[in-house]
């Protein structure tokens, strides 16, 4: 059995990708951490004060920035080659035949 291959090197990201992806996550974190922002109760909503409704529509916008960070910031995999006939990482034997069964 070859010995795995070295893992390959990430290419280093652009400094403005990098600083993009903090502006972003410091407006996801300090839109929670900034109290005199929300820290009111009009206008209201539905019946429901400013706070609890910038709170409810802060979660999906900090979730959607969160994803388009990671968007940026994650690397293409790489394939191995076809001589191994596989694409993912390599399994470990289940219990099976080689292991024996269980009692």
């Amino acid at each position: 059995m070859a010995p795995p291959a070295p893992p390959a090197k990430t290419p280093a990201k652009r400094p403005s990708t990098l600083a993009m992806v903090a502006v972003m996550l410091t407006i996801a974190i300090m839109g929670s951490l900034w109290v005199p922002i929300f820290a009111r109760t009009q206008p209201q909503l539905g019946g429901f004060p400013f706070f609890y409704w910038y709170q409810l529509i802060l979660v999906p916008v900090t979730s959607a920035l969160c994803w388009i960070c990671y968007l940026l910031l994650r690397t293409r995999r790489t394939r191995r080659t076809r001589s191994t006939g596989r694409t993912g990482p390599r399994r470990a034997p289940g219990r099976g035949a080689t292991q024996g069964a269980r009692r």
